[in-house]
C-alpha cells in the first residue's frame, strides 16, 4: 500500500466513524420518538431499553452508512483541496481517480457490509425488536400510587391515598374499592385512617396493612329472589391486610416465531421464495375462479336432482295449474299403455314458431326460472369479485415484497455512488470541516430519500416494477456522480463566479437606468 493510500484511508476513517455515529443517533431518535409513549411508564429495565435501542440501531444501518460515506468523502477531499494538497498531487501527475483509490476500495467494502446487514443482521434485529416491543406493549404500567389520584393498575381494585409520608411506606386517608365480586356484592369499599404499603424483598408481592378502618358492603340480589332485600353491612377493623401478586406487572416474553412471517423479518432468499409463491398464486387465480363457478353449478344441479325446485304460482292460477298437471298425468298414463312416448311438456305450436326458449315454458314457470337464473348469476359474480379482490391483494403483496427485496441492493449500491458525488464535490468547493460537507450531504441524501419514497408509491400504483422502482434513485444519481467526477478531474468550477458577477452587474445597471428614468419624469 502506497503512502498516499494510507494517508487517504486514515483521513477518511475518522470522519466516517463520527458521521456514522451522528447519523445513527439521529435516525434512532427519530424512530424512538414514535414508540416513546408505549415505552414510558412501563417500568422497563435499563437492560431491556438498551437491547431495544441496539436492535433499532442495527435496522438503521443501511440508511446511516450512505450519508456517512457522503459526509466523510466531502470532508476528506475538501480538506485536501483547501490545504492545496490535492493540487500538489495533481501537479505531480497523479490523477484524481488514483488519489481516490483507497477510499474507493473502502467504500466498496462498506457497500458489501450494507448488503450483509440487509440480508442477515437486519431481519434478525427487526424480529427481536418487534417481539420486545410487543412484550412492552402488553406489559401493564409500572406500579405508581400517587397522592389524591385513583389508581387502577391492580385488576378489579381501585386505590386512592390521601397523603403519603416521606418514608414512602406510611400512608393516610386510604380508600380501596373491591370490584372483584360484583355479581355477589353491588358495593364493597374500605376506608382507613392510616396504613403501610411495601413490596417484599424478592419483589414478588405488594402488601398493604391498613389500621383503624371500616368496610362497607351492599350485598347483591339473587336472580330467583330479586325482590328480597338484604341489610347493608358495615364492619369496623383495627388491622386489615391485603397482598397482591406482582406477576401481572412483569414482562412476559413472546414467541418470536409469530412475527417471523413479516417482510421486514425475511432474508433475501425468503423474499424471493415469497415472490415466486405470490406470482404462481396470481397466475392460478383465473383457473380457480372457473373451478369455483363449475363447483357451484355442480352443487346447484345436484340439489335440483335431489329436490326439484318449487314452482311459485300466482294464487289466481293455482287451480288451473293443478288441473293441467292432473290432465298431463292422465295423458301420460294413456300414452304409456298404448306404447307411445310424450315429451316432458307438450308444445302448443310447432317449435320453429317460437322466438325464444322461454316461450316453450308455462307462463307461471318463467318468473321462477328467471329468479333462479338471477340468483345463479349473482352467486357466480360474487365468486369472481372475491377472486379479483384476492388477486389485487396478492399483487400488492408481490409489489411490496419485491420492493423490500430490491431496496436492499439499492441502499448497498448508493454507498458506492455517494463516494463519486461527495469526493468531487469536496474537490470542487474546496471546503473542509463539518459546515459545507454536511450541507452538501443533506441535499443529496434528502434527494435520494425523496426519490425512494416517490418510486415506492409508483410501484404500489403499478406504474413501475419493483426492481426499477428500487433502482431508479441510484440510476438517477449515477449521471450526477459522473458529471461531478469529470468536472473535478478537469479542475472545473461548479459555478463560475465571473458569470455571476457579470449577471449581477447587468441587473444593477438596468436597475439604475430605470431609477434615473423614473426620477427624470
Amino acid at each position: 500500500m502506497k503512502k498516499i493510500d494510507k494517508y487517504l484511508l486514515s483521513s477518511f476513517i475518522g470522519p466516517f466513524v463520527v458521521s456514522f455515529g451522528i447519523a445513527l443517533f439521529v435516525l434512532v431518535m427519530q424512530f424512538l420518538w414514535l414508540y416513546i409513549d408505549e415505552i414510558a411508564g412501563k417500568g422497563v429495565s435499563i437492560f431491556i431499553l438498551i437491547e431495544l435501542i441496539t436492535y433499532m440501531s442495527i435496522s438503521t444501518f443501511p440508511m446511516a452508512l450512505p450519508i456517512a460515506v457522503l459526509i466523510a468523502s466531502v470532508m476528506v477531499m475538501g480538506n485536501l483541496a483547501e490545504r492545496y494538497e490535492l493540487s500538489s498531487m495533481k501537479s505531480a501527475g497523479i490523477p484524481l481517480i488514483r488519489i481516490m483509490r483507497g477510499i474507493i476500495l473502502i467504500s466498496a467494502a462498506i457497500s458489501c457490509f450494507s448488503y450483509f446487514c440487509s440480508d442477515y443482521l437486519i431481519p434478525e434485529s427487526n424480529l427481536k425488536f418487534k417481539s420486545r416491543l410487543y412484550d412492552i406493549r402488553r406489559q401493564k404500567p409500572a406500579l405508581t400510587i400517587e397522592e389524591g389520584l385513583f389508581n387502577e393498575d391492580f385488576r378489579a381494585f381501585v386505590i386512592r391515598i390521601g397523603k403519603k409520608e416521606k418514608d414512602g411506606e406510611t400512608i393516610r386517608d386510604v380508600m380501596i374499592e373491591d370490584q372483584s365480586n360484583l355479581s355477589k356484592a353491588q358495593f364493597n369499599q374500605i376506608l382507613a385512617d392510616s396504613g403501610q404499603m411495601y413490596t417484599t424483598k424478592e419483589k414478588r408481592f405488594f402488601v398493604m396493612n391498613l389500621f383503624n378502618g371500616t368496610q362497607y358492603q351492599e350485598p347483591g340480589t339473587q336472580a330467583k329472589n330479586q325482590k328480597q332485600k338484604y341489610p347493608f353491612i358495615r364492619t369496623n377493623f383495627g388491622s386489615w391486610t391485603k397482598v397482591w401478586d406482582m406477576k401481572e406487572f412483569e414482562m412476559v416474553r413472546t414467541e418470536e416465531n409469530r412475527f417471523s412471517g413479516q417482510r421486514s423479518m425475511l432474508s433475501m432468499n425468503e423474499l424471493r421464495a415469497n415472490m415466486d409463491t405470490l406470482k404462481s398464486e396470481i397466475a392460478q387465480t383465473g383457473s380457480k375462479a372457473v373451478d369455483d363457478i363449475l363447483l357451484n353449478l355442480k352443487k346447484t344441479v345436484e340439489n335440483a336432482e335431489k329436490k326439484p325446485a318449487e314452482v311459485v304460482t300466482p294464487s289466481v292460477e293455482l287451480n288451473k295449474f293443478k288441473q293441467d298437471r292432473l290432465d298431463e298425468i292422465r295423458r301420460r298414463e294413456q300414452a304409456s299403455q298404448a306404447g307411445a312416448v310424450l315429451p316432458v311438456q307438450e308444445l302448443k305450436k310447432p317449435l320453429n314458431q317460437y322466438k325464444t326458449l322461454l316461450e316453450t315454458f308455462r307462463a307461471w314457470d318463467i318468473e321462477n326460472l328467471r329468479k333462479n337464473a338471477r340468483n345463479q348469476v349473482s352467486a357466480e359474480k360474487s365468486i369472481v369479485e372475491t377472486r379479483l379482490a384476492q388477486t389485487e391483494n396478492r399483487k400488492t403483496d408481490w409489489v411490496r415484497t419485491g420492493y423490500e427485496l430490491y431496496i436492499k441492493y439499492s441502499f448497498a449500491l448508493v454507498c458506492f455512488i455517494f463516494l463519486f458525488i461527495g469526493a468531487p464535490m469536496g474537490a470542487i468547493i474546496r471546503k473542509g470541516g463539518f459546515g459545507y460537507p454536511i450541507l452538501v450531504s443533506i441535499i443529496f441524501f434528502v434527494a435520494f430519500i425523496f426519490l425512494t419514497i416517490l418510486c415506492r408509491k409508483l410501484a404500489e400504483s403499478y406504474v413501475m416494477t419493483p426492481f426499477w422502482a428500487a433502482m431508479m434513485p441510484c440510476l438517477g444519481l449515477i449521471p450526477i456522480g459522473f458529471y461531478l467526477t469529470r468536472m473535478a478531474m478537469n479542475d472545473s468550477q461548479l459555478f463560475s463566479s465571473q458569470r455571476i458577477e457579470r449577471l449581477m452587474f447587468k441587473l444593477r445597471n438596468r436597475f439604475l437606468t430605470r431609477k434615473e428614468a423614473i426620477d427624470s419624469k
